[in-house]
């Protein structure tokens, strides 16, 4: 399967979706307290998408079992041992939890993407810890998008890190192309060798997404049929950019503060 290439321009134009992602982060971030729920998050991505002229990228996106319902969110909030899909819902966050939110949307007719795991209150060393190398994972992700690398340089970038902190990495959630659609090819795994997998070329647009836990990799879906949780209940983190591959190096699409 072919891997669009975008030109410059539509990668300055992705920059729009992505600076609304940004902005939608920076604005939940802020109200993850305890207490809050995340269906009042949801409300405020919801204004926020209105307030952008942003399309919401999850709101009744379709499940791939014909049995399940579509999304019915603008985010995906996974708390805890949820590592993705995460339906808000109107439970408060307690002190101590880890909650991650995933925020995509489409703006002039292309997509970013982003997730986030934001600590609730004061939360645990390992906690922390996990917070930490997830989101280091990702950024010697993002370090991996050249020109002439591999689709396996950015998976294994991923898997040296969070193998050296000895945590599981979840492999039935991939990263993914990202631009006209919302998912398309190619797939990024966060687990590989640098020399297998697709060569990368100037062009390519990537959401790059390490989910990672602090025990088992293997995961169970709950019967809402889009609730990902680690099967043995431990921790589970998620961190994730939309990444241009340019012949100057990767530019982070979903952070305007990262060159």
């Amino acid at each position: 399967m072919s891997i669009p290439i975008k030109t410059p321009k539509q990668i300055d134009t992705m920059k729009a979706a992505g600076e609304v992602v940004y902005n939608v982060h920076q604005a939940l971030k802020d109200l993850i307290v305890p207490g809050v729920t995340t269906y009042d998050l949801d409300q405020e991505a919801r204004s926020l998408c209105v307030k952008y002229n942003a399309a919401p990228a999850f709101l009744n996106y379709p499940a791939s079992d014909k049995n399940t319902k579509a999304f019915p969110a603008v985010i995906c909030a996974s708390p805890n041992e949820v590592i993705v899909h995460g339906i808000p819902n109107k439970t408060p966050l307690k002190n101590g939890d880890i909650l991650s939110i995933d925020f995509g949307c489409c703006v002039s007719g292309y997509y970013g993407d982003s997730a986030w795991t934001y600590p609730v209150g004061e939360i645990s060393e390992q906690a922390k810890k996990l917070l930490k190398v997830t989101e280091n994972s990702l950024n010697a992700a993002i370090r991996a998008c050249f020109p002439g690398n591999r689709i396996g340089g950015i998976s294994q970038a991923v898997q040296d890190v969070v193998d050296a902190a000895g945590f599981g990495i979840v492999r039935e959630f991939v990263g993914h192309g990202i631009g006209e659609k919302m998912h398309e090819p190619p797939a990024v795994p966060n687990y590989g060798v640098k020399t297998q997998g697709r060569v990368l070329k100037a062009g390519m647009v990537l959401a790059i997404e390490p989910m990672i836990t602090l025990g088992s990799y293997k995961v169970k879906i709950m019967e809402d049929g889009w609730t990902a949780s680690t099967l043995d209940d431990s921790l589970a983190a998620h961190f994730e950019h939309t990444v241009a591959v340019t012949n100057k190096g990767p530019v982070v699409l979903t952070n305007p503060n990262i060159s």
